[in-house]
């Protein structure tokens, strides 16, 4: 990107926390303009702050991702106008993960997460992408989890969202790829976050089999959102990448 031509636009789900506010500083620090989005305006306003501190360029625009299909394609008007009337990217990472079992898990925790984790991506999907089809330019990223490729017992439906959202990645690569539009996920292992900061013990046992041996943080999962979104990854259409510290491919011990 040269000091003439326009910042490239994205709008990050989720991201007022966790690997989206990591993901939302590392493209502001790229020369992204970044749509911040959440359903808490504080926070929201932080990591704009954080963003515009290092030298980059953020708005907050509130958002919740349970709402019905039309206010989310209200939504996606408003974040694009928010990113100047084009966004160029899309980084769905926005998630819920009840972790219960089958039997504990409630009908509101069922709705809520297939609405935040495969109706959204959905639905901001088929609104935003017209526009970057038209262009004949754009990247969408979904992000993934290692859990969407093992069985658990207490987050089976956060699980098979996310393999829900991987699988909309690779056909979205096909429907979208051939007119200039690239989509890809990314998928975290164990990693640190705001969310489980009171269970370091647990993801601690967790990864110390791992090759990484320790879990991710969510600035190594952004780095590699940043990258897949870049023209050095132009080549890369319809695949997972997996920055997991190896937890879904070995054991070193």
């Amino acid at each position: 990107m040269t000091s003439t031509e326009s910042p490239s636009t994205v709008l990050v789900t989720g991201s007022t926390s966790g690997i989206g506010a990591a993901t939302a500083r590392a493209l502001g620090a790229q020369g992204w303009r970044v749509v911040v989005t959440g359903r808490d305006a504080a926070r929201g306003a932080a990591v704009v702050a954080d963003v515009e501190h290092a030298g980059g360029h953020a708005v907050f625009v509130p958002s919740d991702l349970t709402s019905s299909a039309d206010e989310l394609r209200t939504f996606a008007a408003v974040a694009t106008a928010a990113a100047g009337g084009r966004l160029d990217a899309v980084v769905h990472n926005a998630a819920l993960c009840p972790a219960v079992d089958t039997f504990t898990l409630t009908d509101a925790e069922l709705d809520a997460t297939l609405a935040v984790n495969v109706r959204a991506p959905h639905v901001l999907t088929a609104a935003l992408a017209p526009a970057m089809v038209e262009r004949g330019r754009g990247a969408i990223v979904v992000i993934g989890s290692w859990m969407a490729h093992v069985g658990h017992p207490f987050v089976g439906l956060y699980a098979a969202s996310k393999a829900a959202g991987i699988q909309l990645a690779r056909s979205w690569a096909a429907e979208f790829g051939p007119r200039g539009v690239r989509v890809n996920s990314v998928s975290p292992g164990a990693t640190r976050t705001p969310i489980n900061a009171g269970d370091g013990d647990v993801l601690a046992a967790m990864t110390a089999g791992i090759p990484a041996g320790r879990p991710g943080t969510p600035e190594e999962v952004a780095a590699a959102v940043a990258w897949v979104l870049s023209e050095q990854s132009a080549y890369l259409h319809g695949t997972e990448l997996a920055v997991d510290g190896g937890i879904t491919t070995a054991r070193s011990a």
